[in-house]
């Protein structure tokens, strides 16, 4: 794709014809002359489009299967590595793995360097992604991903895996910015909400083939103690280069084209993705309803973007921050300390925590796949609140049920499992509300920010509260952390249910306009 700078090409109005062979509005620019020149250098000519409407009124159809395949399906890489790094600590501390390393320092050294490059590249790759465009970044953060994997299954030092955890979570925390932006830019208005949230909880079936993997990786009869834990991470890799070449057919986001003056482009990216779509319905689409007039500007700076998010927005940004902060400390309640509480507790042998582990996952990802077409049909608010509460709610009985002795292994890993289907698609909708509730510009820098806020309170203050509480082995410290967790998520709900937005089936451009359109719109 070409950079911001490039020229905008074919001014004046006109019209295109639609896949579905009927008239539509054309992205065009206006100006004084017909030779003015539009470099988006120094933008002046406005744009007005219809290309936020042409995509959002889009029947469901294989190409938007392509855009889940080539960007959602990296969360199942997500999974798959935190998992499996907890699940080999043990193994790579042994004498013959092959690596001079403590489980100590995989769980703790590691585990906070992956957790930082995570941060940290969110928020670097989330600017950048607002600068240089979606599909540019989202190629580059999934192949910083793929070679900083490949190179931890060949260390053969302490200091080589821990920069390649670092550099891994760098790429994968640039991912989250990039793909959450680009998948809600593309994904038509009334299928948005379920589609993030199903991407978003797919983490959890990473979560379980890492189980699952890690069982047959770290069996000594099939494979080397210096062998099978290398195979692990080298399997993500191949995993990785099916996504990369699925992702190279997912266009840059039509929404970025035209804010940044490139029109004409979004309009013939458009017209070929109605074209697909026309073609493989056999009917013409229906006519789109609306345009959109924007002053195209070559970038958005920290101080606009500062005072947009925590100034004109602030009881959005009070939201983010509410929903990231409580699902944090809930998933830490629940599973900072999961083996040491099945171990300790239940008398459950290490090597079978993994399959209790799985279960867990499983509820994880059949919460968001369940209720997901809620969050656009019933609505976010009703929802958001209502998923976060539940979840509290279920937590706070789980704790007084264990302090109290009424648990089994089985019947706390049940109880988890319910509490985490109806947190799971809360926290999946986090993503979702700070993704769709601020204007374009800032989109990747807002993922990106309340991304690294959430991910630094469950990766740093997280355990740092929880570890000594789980880890005391006395029932009514481990019920604390229950309920703290539980405590979190009920505030979260409680403030989504005053200050959810009314995002459902709405476009993007009509629940934050893009700051290039009109800088005294007030917020909805």
């Amino acid at each position: 794709m070409r950079p911001n700078e490039e020229a905008v090409a074919g001014q004046g109005g006109g019209t295109a014809t639609s896949g579905g062979g009927r008239p539509t509005a054309r992205s065009h620019a206006s100006a004084s002359g017909s030779n003015a020149d539009t470099s988006a250098t120094t933008p002046t000519t406005p744009i007005t489009t219809d290309v936020p409407a042409r995509l959002d009124r889009l029947p469901w159809s294989r190409w938007h299967w392509t855009v889940v395949i080539g960007l959602g399906t990296v969360w199942i890489l997500d999974g798959l590595e935190v998992t499996v790094v907890g699940n080999i600590a043990g193994r790579l501390s042994e004498h013959g793995s092959g690596l001079p390393i403590t489980s100590a320092q995989v769980t703790g050294i590691a585990a906070a360097l992956y957790v930082a490059g995570a941060c940290l590249g969110a928020l670097f790759f989330g600017r950048l992604t607002d600068l240089f465009g979606r599909k540019k970044l989202f190629l580059i953060t999934l192949a910083l991903y793929l070679a900083a994997t490949a190179l931890t299954a060949v260390s053969f030092s302490s200091w080589w895996f821990f920069l390649f955890r670092f550099l891994t979570g760098f790429g994968i925390g640039g991912e989250y910015a990039a793909i959450n932006s680009a998948i809600d830019e593309l994904i038509p208005s009334a299928y948005r909400g379920r589609v993030d949230l199903v991407i978003n909880g797919s983490f959890w079936l990473g979560a379980i083939g890492g189980s699952l993997l890690s069982i047959v990786m770290l069996n000594t009869d099939l494979f080397p103690a210096n062998v099978g834990w290398r195979l692990t991470f080298a399997l993500g890799v191949v995993l990785g280069l099916v996504i990369l070449l699925v992702r190279r057919n997912v266009p840059e986001s039509p929404r970025w084209l035209f804010i940044h003056g490139r029109a004409d482009e979004a309009d013939r990216l458009v017209a070929s993705i109605e074209k697909q779509i026309t073609d493989e319905k056999g009917k013409p689409l229906p006519q789109p309803e609306g345009e959109i007039t924007i002053h195209p500007r070559k970038s958005i700076g920290f101080i606009e973007i500062a005072r947009t998010v925590f100034s004109r927005y602030r009881r959005r940004s009070f939201l983010g921050l509410a929903l990231f902060l409580g699902q944090a400390f809930l998933y830490n309640a629940v599973t900072f300390g999961f083996g040491a509480i099945l171990t300790s507790f239940f008398d459950v042998s290490t090597s079978g925590t993994g399959y209790f582990f799985a279960v867990m996952a499983a509820g994880n990802f059949l919460g968001p796949l369940v209720l997901g077409k809620l969050f656009d049909t019933v609505g976010r608010r009703i929802m958001i609140s209502g998923t976060y509460l539940l979840s509290g709610v279920l937590l706070f009985a789980t704790a007084w049920l264990f302090s109290a002795g009424h648990l089994t292994a089985t019947t706390l890993t049940a109880c988890w499992c319910v509490v985490l289907f109806f947190a799971s698609a809360g926290a999946s909708s986090a993503y979702l509300t700070v993704s769709e509730i601020f204007p374009m510009e800032t989109r990747a820098m807002a993922i990106a920010f309340f991304y690294a806020v959430g991910t630094a309170a469950g990766g740093i203050s997280g355990p740092l509260i929880f570890a000594e509480l789980t880890g005391s082995g006395a029932v009514a410290d481990t019920a604390l952390a229950f309920c703290i967790g539980a405590s979190l998520m009920c505030l979260a709900g409680l403030t989504a249910a005053f200050l959810a937005v009314r995002a459902e089936r709405r476009s993007l451009e009509s629940i934050a306009s893009p700051l290039s359109t009109a800088p005294d719109t007030k917020p909805t």
